[in-house]
Parts: structure tokens; C-alpha cells; sequence
């Protein structure tokens, strides 16, 4: 069986035809985030599915409960494998959505804080360091038996030891040659698939690549390499 622990993010909503063309839908899951949503719509979801992958839906509903559970399920007829919500919605939004992922076979996701916040903006935002933040909203994924979460790769060890038998999805995924951006707290695929990820986001590094599909190989060799 082929592994598939990448989740290849399609992120630039006027040039993403190419990843669609020469990506192995057997080797990666596609991500569909807000951007690229927001612009072309449905359509993209039809799209994707067309090409024969499975979609992540990362659009992390907040609002409350009954929106967020009619919303999800507006969504049933797409090959959506995993979607992602808000863990600071609460516990009642979240058994709201985790009830209307399962109605259309999705699993839910929670976010615990974006992976771009750094020490200074948690403390301003939630007043105390990332860490305790994270803790916290694991402590509420555990309670509301949500399918897994979304954390930053150095938030891995406490996902695994408060969220076992749990999928933790980690973005923040670069080669040690990527340029820098926005994404403040970074790490190595293989190390983070070692530290417990069950799946690795990754944009740019393949996406901004001359050669998409080496540029995929080139990572997804590196996870499986002894």
C-alpha cells in the first residue's frame, strides 16, 4: 500500500492546473483553503475531484453551532476526506460539526491557534505563551472527541502525549534549502512525521517549483528513506 501523508496545498488560485496534472492523487491529498475557494467557488472542489484526489477542506468554520453544522453539510456531495474548524468555537460547535463531518464522511479537524502567531502575538491575543494556549485547546479536542487537530510541528510531542490514536495534521512543512515566509514555527518532514504527524501540508516548496513532480518526489522520498 502506498503512503499517503502529504497534503499538497493549492494555494494560488491562477496557477494550480499544473500540480493537478502531474501529482499522484495515490501519493497526496489536495488542499483546498480560502483563497482558492473564495475565487473560483465550488468549482474548484468539482475540479480537484475530477483529477481523482481527495480533498482537505481547510476553510476552519467558526460560527455558531447550527451555521457551522448546516454549512458542513451543504458540502455532502464532494469527496471530502478532512475539514477543518475552529477549536475555539467551543465545545457545542464542535459535537455540531463533528456530527455533520460524519454525515458526509469527513473527518472534522480542529485548529488550536495558527501556526504563524509567534510568542508575542499569543500572549496578546489569548494572555499567556503559545504552549499553555495549545494545551488548552488540545484539553478541548480530547473532551469533544474530535477526529484530530491541525498544530504546528513543534507542538507534535504535546499533541502526542494529550491526543493519542488522534490525527494531527502539520503545516509549517519545509526543506532545510526553502526560503523563508510567513509561517513562523517550521520543521523537516521527516522529523515531524517521526515527532507523530499522521499528515505533513505542504505549499510553496512543491507548488513555486519549476518541476512539481520532482519537487514532490523529492519530499516524499525523504519521509520514507531509511
Amino acid at each position: 500500500m502506498i503512503e499517503k501523508n502529504i497534503i499538497v496545498a493549492l494555494d494560488d488560485p491562477l496557477d494550480y492546473q499544473d500540480v493537478l496534472k502531474v501529482l499522484d492523487p495515490k501519493k497526496c491529498i489536495l488542499k483546498v483553503g480560502s483563497i482558492i475557494f473564495n475565487y473560483h467557488g465550488r468549482k474548484i472542489l468539482d475540479e480537484v475531484a475530477n483529477y481523482g484526489f481527495e480533498i482537505f477542506f481547510d476553510i476552519k468554520f467558526h460560527d455558531i453551532p447550527n451555521t457551522v453544522s448546516k454549512s458542513i453539510e451543504s458540502f455532502k456531495d464532494y469527496p471530502i476526506k478532512l475539514l477543518t474548524i475552529h477549536l475555539s468555537g467551543g465545545c457545542s460547535m464542535i459535537k455540531s460539526a463533528l456530527d455533520s463531518s460524519k454525515n458526509i464522511n469527513a473527518k472534522c479537524i480542529g485548529v488550536s491557534i495558527l501556526t504563524s502567531l509567534n510568542e508575542e502575538e499569543s500572549r496578546e491575543i489569548y494572555n499567556q505563551e503559545i504552549v499553555k494556549t495549545v494545551s488548552s485547546m488540545f484539553d478541548l479536542a480530547k473532551k469533544t472527541d474530535i477526529d484530530g487537530v491541525v498544530c504546528s510541528p513543534h507542538e507534535l510531542k504535546l499533541a502526542r502525549d494529550q491526543l493519542k490514536n488522534k490525527i494531527k495534521i502539520t503545516p509549517g512543512i519545509r526543506l532545510s534549502d526553502s526560503c523563508s515566509d510567513d509561517q513562523s514555527r517550521v520543521m523537516g518532514p521527516k522529523e515531524a512525521i517521526n515527532l507523530g504527524a499522521t499528515y505533513l501540508v505542504i505549499g510553496r516548496p512543491i507548488t513555486s517549483h519549476a518541476d512539481k513532480a520532482s519537487a514532490f518526489e523529492k519530499i516524499y522520498q525523504s519521509i520514507y528513506e531509511k
